[in-house]
């Protein structure tokens, strides 16, 4: 004879094996340690200050630009008419 088999706890089971799937999906494709996560951080702080700090003109300084093609007021010319 077979096992006598209660649907709502399989059902139950099926869903719980289902939700450990995914997980251990997740944790391979997202899962970094503590470190690795701040060891990233750190690289990517210390290349954008690298960057920042090669900048020509300060970051977000409107008050110190220079004047460029963008800038600069264009004079009327006869050459224009």
């Amino acid at each position: 004879m077979a096992d006598i088999v209660n649907l709502r706890q399989a059902r139950k089971q099926k869903a719980r094996d289902e939700k450990l799937r995914v997980a251990e999906q997740n944790r391979a494709l997202h899962g970094r340690s503590k470190a690795e996560k701040e060891r990233d951080g750190m690289i990517a702080d210390k290349s954008d200050k690298f960057v920042a700090g090669h900048r020509r003109e300060p970051f977000g300084d409107k008050d110190n630009q220079s004047i460029g093609q963008k800038g600069a007021r264009r004079l009327p010319d006869e050459s224009d008419a």
